[in-house]
């Protein structure tokens, strides 16, 4: 047997007793009714954790009046899509254009009509239900063609660790460190998210730098370096300029993560702020990782002495302001590098989640201890 659907409900504001019962008659058996006297107690049901589906609003009130209630509610964005129906014995036309003005969706006048009254309200009940669930499809249908452009972004940086021969959760690290350094500098959550997911790029130029220079033991001679400089802008040809803000973000990070803030970076010779944020941003994540790190051709340096370098390339390297928002964010940096580790092997498709690294936010006892294995999703 299909379960009932629960009622739609409708909130009914009037301070006339008589019309409230009037229209509480008129729909109660086919819908839950709900009643306000007064524009205050019609604003608290309208902004409560089950706000109406349908509102019912008389115009002359003491206090609030109609339209006063009307435009707080069109000018609140987690409620403005809330269908209202001015029930009103003012009829002129300049009512009616100022009411719809406001944002209603339709207007009745006293004395009702009940079949009148019956048909608007099932005709906007079923506008709004259909609204509601385009917009369900249209968030639903954006989230997977977001989440479809990260794990290529991830992909492709994963594509360029291998060519590089670095360690294997290096670009989980540093996308990590990335994000972090970018909310302890300010940034809001939705900016810090788009350069976690899109620093992952940062080399995918290297894909185009011959294996004998990429892979080579020792130092590279001038010729080579002259080589090595042409990944960014590899990097960003292979991306590609994009109206999309994940593509296009991960397309300067790309050309720009190697500038350094006093002029003597590649491969523009930026200066300061010339220099993008996220490619300062990048920056700062991805040496201190390189640091830190095993590379085939040096050894992990001791946090310390890693820190030490870092801060005397402040202001030379890099931004001094985000140098202060890496040092801010360090003990979450540190305890990423922990969780991270590449003797844990390589995370490409069993990561850690990323609430474990953030968990201790709220915790009152500070870190909970380091996890040692890994678990399901990212």
């Amino acid at each position: 047997m299909t379960p009932l659907l629960p009622k739609q409900s409708i909130l009914v504001v009037d301070d006339t007793p008589e019309n409230i019962t009037l229209l509480s008659e008129l729909l109660g058996s086919d819908y839950r009714i709900r009643v306000a006297t007064s524009g205050e107690k019609a604003l608290k049901i309208a902004y409560s954790d089950e706000p109406p589906d349908l509102i019912l609003l008389d115009i002359m009130m003491p206090g609030l009046s109609g339209l006063e209630i009307c435009r707080r509610l069109k000018a609140n964005p987690d409620r403005r899509r809330i269908p209202i129906i001015f029930v009103t014995a003012m009829s002129s036309i300049e009512d009616e254009e100022r009411g719809l003005e406001l944002g209603a969706v339709d207007y009745i006048t006293k004395p009702i009509s009940p079949p009148i009254v019956k048909a608007r309200v099932r005709t906007h009940l079923a506008l709004y239900d259909q609204s509601r669930e385009l917009e369900r499809m249209v968030k639903q249908r954006t989230h997977e063609l977001m989440t479809t452009r990260q794990q290529i972004i991830r992909r492709l940086g994963r594509a360029a660790e291998f060519k590089d021969n670095e360690t294997g959760n290096h670009v989980l690290r540093m996308s990590h460190y990335a994000r972090l350094i970018a909310e302890a500098h300010g940034l809001g959550e939705e900016t810090a998210n788009i350069i976690f997911n899109t620093a992952p790029m940062h080399d995918i130029g290297k894909i185009g730098i011959p294996d004998s220079i990429l892979l080579k033991p020792g130092k590279l001679d001038a010729e080579e370096w002259k080589v090595m400089h042409q990944h960014p802008i590899m990097g960003a040809e292979i991306i590609g300029k994009h109206e999309n803000e994940l593509l296009e973000t991960a397309r300067i990070i790309a050309l720009s993560h190697h500038e350094k803030w006093d002029g003597s970076g590649y491969p523009q010779g930026l200066k300061g702020e010339n220099i993008p944020l996220e490619g300062r941003i990048v920056a700062i994540a991805d040496v201190f990782d390189a640091l830190v790190s095993v590379r085939p051709y040096k050894k992990a340096y001791p946090v310390e002495e890693s820190l030490e370098l870092m801060q005397k390339q402040s202001g030379l390297h890099f931004d001094p302001s985000l140098m202060l928002a890496f040092e801010k964010a360090l003990p979450e940096i540190l305890r990423v590098r922990e969780i991270y580790a590449d003797e844990y092997g390589p995370l490409t498709d069993v990561e850690f989640k990323i609430n474990e690294i953030y968990a201790h936010r709220n915790d009152p006892q500070g870190y909970p201890g380091v996890l040692t294995s890994p678990k399901d999703g990212d």
